[in-house]
């Protein structure tokens, strides 16, 4: 289990994230469409996964127009901002921020997402929740780089996951 902060105060997930070298385990997940999708849907494409505990957050608002404005000058990489946030929410916010470059997935029907990538928060007021993190994978899903942020707060090290997806 990762040990982080939210202001301070300790918090715990349900584990770690996977490792890098790693293949990244399959999910299912739902876009704003209310389609559900896995990870074979964004089959040859280096995939940036923007983790957060939800986009009613001034942070996590932040790292999605950073990824979004940062993704748009990739060809080769796709940016999954995955959350617990209902996709009606997650689309409203996008169109809100004017923010067109994500693609916003949703744990709407299936859980599962939150403990096989060690993600889910098991401890304190945000137990049930994400946490926020990156996962860079390249194109045959294969783990590039991971950073589990240490306090809920904190923004992630933007340059280090742009830097994964870019070798």
């Amino acid at each position: 289990m990762a040990k982080i902060t939210l202001g301070g105060s300790p918090i715990e997930t349900c584990g770690t994230l996977p490792a890098v070298g790693a293949k990244a385990p399959d999910f299912v997940l739902t876009r704003e469409d209310l389609s559900d999708v896995s990870l074979k849907d964004f089959a040859g494409k280096k995939k940036i996964l923007n983790i957060v505990p939800s986009l009613d957050t001034g942070v996590c608002a932040a790292s999605a127009r950073r990824f979004d404005h940062e993704i748009a000058k990739l060809d080769d990489a796709v940016l999954l901002m995955v959350s617990n946030d209902l996709p009606f929410a997650i689309s409203r916010f996008c169109k809100a921020e004017g923010l067109s470059n994500i693609i916003s997935l949703s744990q709407l029907r299936d859980r599962k997402f939150g403990r096989d990538w060690g993600v889910e928060i098991t401890t304190g007021p945000l137990a049930g929740l994400l946490s926020r993190a990156v996962v860079v994978l390249d194109a045959d899903n294969t783990v590039l780089y991971t950073e589990q942020v240490p306090e809920i707060k904190q923004e992630p090290d933007y340059a280090k996951a742009l830097e994964a997806v870019k070798k």
